[in-house]
């Protein structure tokens, strides 16, 4: 099975996309499973797991609703705020869906990443690790330091970092990122996706090289067992083609990696990660 194992699907009308202006023409505008299937087709991916890009619930109820009539939906990426009462209500709500695959952790919008070590976060999540939900952690670099405090505090945690922690690529930055990320790496639980990354270079003269570094860093402190190739579609378009973003992947893999090592980062690590 091969999978794009990280993009985005949504409808401007719905109203919960604040964060998609008229001042991002690129982005404003409905993106739905018949757009992207054609470029899943080219690169002969079966599908895709869709992740959340809204904090609402109601947009997942969408996404699910939208995966049940797509066969290229693999699998849905939740949102769920753990510091509801009710978390584990709408989880187990969203865990009847057969295409419900687990849940993010958006740490990125977090005014003060420090909260992720409040006893109640800390709570959630070993709640979550011991019944081997899967998660996702939408993280800044600089916010790594309390991470790596987290997945101490919480070291059965399921999860896969989402855009390699976005690192400072446009201004060719490697530490602290580099060490955090072996640090990171060091669980044995933790994936990462090798998406994202094209926006976080400069949008307008970024060149395969530059992502190069940040890509064998990460293929080689995880691994080919846990590493998986993510588009970040559509959100790449502000800086890149589908086509461009996966030729920045393919053009960094190490000329050692062998086909059966690509068919793990092209979609066997997602399937096994996600429990398809």
């Amino acid at each position: 099975m091969r999978l794009d194992a990280h993009q985005h699907y949504w409808s401007i009308e719905r109203g919960d996309y604040g964060w998609i202006t008229p001042e991002i023409p690129v982005l404003y505008r409905d993106f739905l499973p018949q757009h992207l299937e054609p470029h899943l087709h080219k690169h002969k991916l079966d599908g895709s797991i869709v992740v959340q890009a809204a904090a609402t619930l109601a947009e997942t109820d969408y996404l699910l609703a939208l995966s049940e009539a797509s066969d290229t939906i693999a699998g849905v990426v939740a949102w769920l705020d753990l510091a509801d009462p009710d978390y584990r209500t709408h989880y187990e709500r969203f865990a009847q869906h057969p295409k419900f695959v687990g849940f993010r952790v958006m740490i990125q919008e977090m005014p003060d990443a420090n909260a992720i070590l409040a006893p109640s976060f800390v709570e959630a999540l070993t709640f979550f690790a011991e019944k081997g939900v899967p998660v996702d952690l939408l993280v800044v670099s600089h916010q790594l330091e309390p991470l790596i405090m987290l997945l101490d505090r919480v070291p059965g945690l399921h999860a896969v970092i989402d855009h390699i922690a976005k690192p400072g690529i446009k201004d060719g930055l490697l530490e602290p990122w580099k060490s955090q990320m072996s640090q990171i790496a060091a669980h044995p639980h933790i994936y990462c996706k090798l998406s994202g990354m094209v926006t976080e270079g400069d949008h307008d003269s970024w060149k395969p090289a530059d992502f190069t570094p940040y890509i064998q860093h990460v293929l080689e402190v995880f691994g080919e067992g846990r590493v998986m190739f993510g588009s970040d579609w559509p959100v790449s378009l502000l800086a890149a083609s589908y086509d461009d973003v996966v030729a920045v992947l393919e053009q960094a893999l190490p000329e050692a990696w062998t086909e059966p090592m690509r068919e793990r980062l092209f979609g066997l690590n997602a399937k096994e990660f996600y429990r398809l």
